[in-house]
């Protein structure tokens, strides 16, 4: 199975496109919290929320305990503006030293850009987001 984090952004629908590939960031995920530490700014899944969303998408891939749903902590939410200090850390790392992940790094600088854009869009309308996981 192939992990991948994705946005999730508060409400039902933002009013605009949320969707984010993550299968890179999923695979780097550890060198990119080492990375996110030598920066001095939060690591990735710092901004990791379970709700019930998501844990019933893992759910129906098979994935996971069907009793967590009843005891799921309400999710966290944060502000883009937190996010966006990580994600711009990373890239600008990323894009001055592009062999810090090998063949991995133009697909997370990729990915870390769609992260931006949404979350740039998600400051715009005031909303609040977190990082959730999907198993495919």
């Amino acid at each position: 199975m192939a992990a991948s984090l994705y946005i999730v952004v508060e409400g039902e629908d933002p009013g605009y496109d949320i969707f984010v590939n993550g299968h890179a960031l999923a695979r780097n995920e550890d060198a990119l919290e080492r990375l996110a530490d030598r920066l001095q700014v939060s690591p990735l899944l710092e901004f990791f929320s379970a709700d019930e969303n998501s844990m019933a998408l893992l759910l129906d891939q098979g994935a996971g305990n069907p009793d967590w749903a009843h005891h799921l902590p309400q999710p966290q939410w944060f502000a883009p503006t937190s996010g966006l200090v990580t994600v711009c850390a990373l890239i600008e790392f990323l894009r001055q030293a592009p062999t810090a992940l090998g063949s991995e790094t133009a697909h997370v600088v990729s990915e870390l850009r769609e992260y931006e854009r949404v979350l740039r869009k998600t400051a715009h309308h005031d909303l609040r987001w977190h990082l959730a996981v999907s198993w495919s």
